[in-house]
């Protein structure tokens, strides 16, 4: 049986002292990892790394709100999800290098601009269509079959997408055209940052920005929001439950589609096999944060990137994974919800 939250004497719920103090701890624990990494850096290379794992992080976010945006409304955990980003990285540098034919550096402005509206316009509409498409083909025959079903399916489809891509571009990494200039940097104190770094954590966050308003302010989010809540209540109250649940699935593919866009900016190569790893990390970054929670997965992926780049900048670049799992199992430990997930019932 669950139990009624505690209230004070103003009849405003009250937090547990306990679940304070593992707050807490969490936090040192995080703070003390952070000190960890940037003790024995100068101002100079503690900023540039700053950009690195900011840039790095919100690829992450915008992988994890998929994967938390499709669990939150189905409870499905979608493993072809990364592999959507590995799609999206292709379908730009396609569109880029083959049907643009761009080889080198834009410096152009107004048509960098261009380019890069045109890129996510095209990449983010192609992933929103198959996202759908997968959903309406695989997932939703299996909608009310047991969990197990759509779990192995989602699996299913990754391979699928993973053979596809190789099947056409083979085995091999693929160069995407980098059309942002190297040359192109600002001076914050003693460090350069590049702007195409600055370019991507400001797209990240724009399109986070916006996620959240729509949710939060539209006919439409209001619909997800109370799938989410309750499936069956929703539908008794005349939402379109079909139409929500595929709608969560154009945008989470869609957001996807532009982590792959900036991901081929930032590196200028994709691979087949990308998408397992980063789909890997962007779900323990939306367990992280709070699995259904479209905040608390952003601020996973961003504190997943501060967790990479800084064993690297510490020498532990092998161990870098290790230490992203060994810091959620810590967090799930002391945080079983995530940092931001709902708080679980405490029982009687």
């Amino acid at each position: 049986m669950t139990a009624l939250p505690a209230t004070n004497d103003a009849g405003r719920p009250s937090v547990p002292a306990g679940r304070v103090v593992r707050l807490l701890v969490l936090l040192a624990i995080l703070g003390g990892i952070a000190w960890l990494a940037v003790k024995n850096m100068g101002a100079e290379q503690a900023t540039e790394q700053l950009f690195n794992a900011l840039t790095r992080g919100a690829i992450y976010a915008l992988i994890a709100l998929g994967y938390t945006m499709v669990y939150g409304i189905i409870e499905l955990i979608n493993f072809a999800h990364g592999d959507m980003f590995m799609v999206g990285a292709f379908v730009s540098l396609t569109f880029l290098g083959q049907i643009l034919g761009l080889e080198g550096a834009v410096t152009n402005i107004p048509l960098l601009i261009a380019l890069l509206a045109a890129t996510f316009l095209v990449t983010m509409a192609i992933l929103a269509l198959v996202g759908v498409t997968i959903e309406r083909y695989a997932y939703k025959p299996l909608r009310n079959a047991p969990r197990l079903a759509p779990l192995i399916t989602a699996i299913g489809v990754s391979f699928i997408l993973q053979n596809l891509v190789q099947l056409v571009y083979g085995p091999y990494q693929t160069n995407s055209p980098k059309i942002f200039p190297d040359t192109w940097v600002i001076q914050v104190g003693s460090a350069t940052v590049p702007v195409l770094s600055l370019f991507i954590i400001g797209v990240a966050v724009v399109l986070m920005i916006g996620l959240q308003l729509f949710i939060g302010r539209t006919r439409l989010g209001r619909a997800m929001r109370s799938t989410a809540a309750d499936r069956d209540a929703a539908a008794l109250m005349g939402v379109n439950i079909n139409r929500t649940i595929a709608i969560t699935f154009l945008i989470g593919s869609a957001l996807a589609g532009a982590a792959g866009v900036v991901n081929g900016l930032q590196y200028g190569v994709a691979r087949f096999d990308d998408g397992f790893q980063a789909g890997l990390k962007a779900f323990t970054a939306a367990v992280l944060g709070g699995i259904g929670n479209t905040v608390g997965a952003a601020l996973g992926g961003f504190i997943i990137g501060f967790i990479e780049v800084g064993a690297t900048a510490m020498g532990y670049t092998r161990w870098g994974p290790a230490i992203v799992f060994g810091v959620l199992v810590i967090v799930l430990v002391f945080r079983p919800a995530g940092l931001l997930g709902q708080q679980l019932g405490e029982r009687a």
